[in-house]
């Protein structure tokens, strides 16, 4: 997810994340099989699930579980689901726009769960267009700076494609074109870096600075609660809240 940091989430949501690593899984795979239902199971000719596959792999996902989803989206092994994908848009407690990505097979279900969380942890569910002006949709890399300094990795940034550079302590965020995450993310690997995350995802322009800890844990309470939902494949906030607060 983007806010406050992408390094910053690394560090201090790890742990949820690792155990929530079955449900990111399920996730993956839905996304594995709704490209592979719409452009076939070759990922070097369906560039979407090549995409897909590549935001596996960066997650440790299984090579068996990989495998599994493009033959589901194939039809070798199918469930008949067709899914869509729906961005959605609201603000949290202390104005703090939130965007959701979801890929869904029923709209019909999804719509009102996400209302729902919205609306039970202090929030409320936008029309579209509400706040996606504020986001801008990049790849996003979290590596390990592993001690280098700053200009060392902005050469590797701008030789693997990326553009942007941002710091924080033994991590660092990379940020590039959307349509260049597949070749970046090689370029990265390649240099030696280790890619702790990789994802497309909205990255906020400007930070809403949230000063209470209440609100920063209704905050946190919210994102958690998209986050665990099914259809929810990314959750992007413009938070900047303590490191302390995160949990």
């Amino acid at each position: 997810m983007a806010g406050h940091s992408h390094s910053a989430n690394i560090k201090h949501r790890k742990n949820a994340v690792d155990a929530k690593k079955g449900k990111l899984f399920s996730k993956l795979a839905r996304a594995i099989i709704s490209a592979a239902r719409q452009g076939g199971g070759d990922p070097e000719a369906n560039p979407r699930l090549r995409l897909a596959v590549e935001k596996g792999r960066a997650a440790n996902m299984p090579k068996d579980k990989i495998e599994a989803a493009i033959k589901k989206g194939t039809g070798e092994d199918a469930d008949g689901k067709e899914f869509e994908e729906l961005v959605y848009e609201g603000y949290a407690v202390a104005g703090v726009a939130v965007m959701v990505s979801c890929l869904t097979d029923n709209r019909n279900r999804t719509s009102p769960d996400i209302k729902h969380i919205f609306d039970k942890h202090g929030g409320n569910l936008g029309a579209t267009g509400s706040v996606g002006f504020q986001f801008d949709f990049r790849s996003v890399f979290v590596v390990e700076t592993e001690g280098r300094s700053e200009d060392d990795l902005m050469e590797i940034v701008l030789e693997a494609g990326a553009d942007d550079l941002e710091m924080d302590g033994e991590y660092a965020t990379i940020y590039a074109a959307p349509s260049d995450f597949v070749a970046v993310k090689q370029a990265l690997e390649e240099s030696g870096l280790k890619v702790e995350q990789a994802e497309t995802s909205h990255v906020p322009q400007n930070m809403v600075v949230v000063d209470d800890e209440d609100d920063a844990k209704r905050i946190m309470r919210l994102i958690d609660a998209l986050e665990d939902n099914d259809d929810v494949q990314t959750v992007s906030a413009n938070y900047d809240i303590r490191d302390e607060w995160i949990t």
